[in-house]
């Protein structure tokens, strides 16, 4: 698990020149520690450091004991950071890691779990997550005392939407889900995906796609888990996959031409257009846009209907190979880089008009990853720089024409993939490559509070996306024929019996209610039964289900911890239903407050 990391100030400092030694943006330090007075920091003061660089190139007459005071930060930091061995040698022209501060906060005189929780950004859905620091840290209690050295963690942030990445933490390359709201991680597919793998969500973020082993592209439906594999090939590296508007087709590129494949009637056509890359939808749903060759031989950007008619070229380009393109979610503008890997620059080109316009960039012209926010206002990029401490990049935004650019957050690998919420508020990327290895943990960052916050750690991790909608957890369909009903709950939980099942963060069971009583009195007694299963004050929401007569039972402030947030729904039966010659008029559902109203939308009656 990483921790934060925290610097003591020292005389003389600014949090400039904290910033500048570790290539941090300011706004990233302030953010990480909530400075309201941002210029005014004090001698002692515990500073959290976000990720930036953290290596230096050892020069003549450096020791480990010079570079520590220096840097103030402890010897024994940096030795465990570089595995030294006694006597500490350095060589000159090494690389040393040199960490921004210590992986503990030290508690002060008056500080508390739930101040420090605020300060240091331990938040989950914008609320205090003091809990976690207790969890991690083993505490028996919320009281802690001067001189402790806490661990202070990451938190689960709670945002919408799932973010579907490709590890191979469990042993072999597998698509997973990663959910922000709880900042649990889930191995959606088992064996199938290889290193290049790329998961792809449809825009109703029911289905992911991705090529995995021996190149076969995979179509995953996340409602029923099931799987098809409908077409293969030669290398799977770097196929791009797009789907349609309404999740129903999905578009590709093989050396013949556009392939477009229906995912629910299992037909596929193909539009010729040799050696064409980067297919993907406009958003009306009848045209694409896609790279070929002109009749020049000169790489370009053309458009046409999805019935192979229409075909218009869009660029005016005389240089080199346009890469990654991708089309912004509005259909006005496309970005691409070009010419290749050792330099690469974004342009922004305005789809009416085929005017492109040059991204400044990274200092080094090694821009990779384009990728529009949902909003199609701005893209994220990552940009490799320092090169000569052995690579971070920069993971950088700018407008839709390539303007006012800015520096978010800091990643120690040479590039990294980005993708964005579906809010278009955050965006998440890769680090953690470790002597120029792959990468192996996954981060976010707000643009309106520009800290970044750990998502994932371990194992290799490839590539990444957010789903399109704010969806907070894979469903699964659970039937019951005895009681006529059928509905959704999150994918995670386990069966305990045919009537309940259980989570790390919720639960549900059914049952059935015989009364001849009106709903309203049902729902009273069930709501004030004399052991107070919601407490002694729950409130009840009377509402409709399916048309029937409902309400919701919600638990009040003292209600038994032992019942573990239980919330009830109770609806009338369309029809009385019999269960062992018992005619039952009422349907109750028990849950968890947290998952009760969204397991109530999706209920219908057999």
């Amino acid at each position: 698990m990483l921790v934060q990391l925290f610097y003591t100030v020292r005389p003389g400092d600014t949090l400039y020149q904290i910033a500048r030694r570790n290539e941090l943006p300011v706004d990233s330090l302030i953010a990480a520690n909530n400075l309201s007075t941002p210029n005014s920091i004090f001698v002692g003061q515990q500073l959290s450091i976000p990720p930036g660089v953290d290596v230096i190139r050892v020069k003549p007459g450096d020791t480990v004991y010079q570079i520590s005071e220096n840097f103030g930060v402890p010897a024994s930091v940096i030795i465990q950071a570089n595995q030294l061995q006694p006597p500490y040698v350095i060589q000159v022209g090494q690389l040393l890691k040199v960490p921004p501060g210590v992986p503990y906060y030290v508690v002060q005189p008056g500080d508390t779990l739930f101040q420090l929780a605020s300060r240091y950004n331990v938040a989950t859905g914008g609320q205090s997550n003091f809990e976690l620091i207790i969890k991690v840290n083993n505490l028996s209690s919320n009281i802690i005392t001067p001189g402790m050295q806490l661990i202070i963690p990451y938190a689960p942030p709670g945002d919408r939407g799932l973010i579907a990445y490709n590890s191979n933490r469990s042993g072999s390359y597998d698509i997973w889900i990663y959910n922000p709201s709880n900042g649990m991680n889930q191995q959606i597919t088992n064996g199938l995906a290889e290193s290049f793998s790329t998961p792809f969500w449809a825009p109703d973020s029911t289905k992911i796609a991705f090529v995995g082993k021996e190149g076969i592209l995979n179509i995953l439906n996340l409602v029923d888990n099931r799987i098809a594999q409908i077409d293969q090939f030669g290398d799977g590296l770097g196929v791009f996959l797009d789907w349609s508007p309404n999740s129903q087709e999905i578009v590709y590129t093989k050396p013949n031409g556009l392939v477009i494949y229906n995912v629910i009637t299992h037909r596929a056509r193909i539009l010729n257009a040799p050696g064409a890359t980067d297919a993907q939808w406009f958003p009306s749903g009848t045209e694409l846009l896609f790279q070929a060759f002109d009749t020049q031989g000169v790489s370009q950007l053309f458009r046409i209907k999805t019935n192979g008619t229409g075909k218009e070229r869009i660029t005016r380009n005389t240089g080199g190979r346009l890469n990654n393109v991708r089309l912004s979610p509005d259909g006005t503008f496309a970005l691409y880089t070009t010419p290749g890997a050792s330099i690469s620059i974004i342009y922004s080109v305005n789809l009416a008009t085929g005017n492109a316009l040059e991204v400044k960039g990274g200092p080094l012209a090694k821009n990779y990853f384009p990728t529009w926010s949902p909003d199609s206002l701005s893209f994220a990029y990552s940009a490799t720089a320092f090169e000569n401490l052995g690579y971070f990049s920069l993971v950088r935004t700018a407008g839709r024409q390539g303007m006012n650019e800015v520096t978010r957050a800091i990643s120690d690998c040479f590039a990294t993939p980005v993708t964005w919420s579906p809010d278009s508020r955050k965006i998440a990327y890769l680090s953690g490559c470790k002597q120029q290895g792959s990468s192996s943990e996954i981060w976010l960052v707000d643009l309106t509070h520009p800290v970044p916050i750990q998502l994932v750690e371990g194992g290799s991790i490839t590539s990444l996306q957010w789903s399109p909608l704010p969806i907070t957890t894979l469903k699964k369909t659970y039937s019951n024929s005895v009681y006529k009903v059928r509905f959704q709950y999150p994918s995670h939980w386990q069966r305990v019996n045919d009537e309940r099942y259980e989570g790390e963060d919720g639960f549900f069971q059914i049952s059935a209610i015989a009364s001849d009583q009106s709903i309203e009195m049902v729902c009273q007694n069930e709501a004030f039964h004399q052991l107070n299963p919601y407490g002694t004050k729950p409130r009840i929401q009377h509402t409709r289900i399916r048309n029937q007569p409902a309400c919701l039972i919600l638990p009040s402030q003292d209600q038994p911890s032992e019942m573990k947030n239980q919330a009830a729904l109770i609806v009338q039966y369309p029809n009385p239903v019999t269960i062992e010659g018992t005619e039952y008029n009422y349907f109750i559902l028990w849950a968890d407050q947290n998952h009760i109203i969204e397991i109530s939308n999706s209920l219908t009656f057999l």
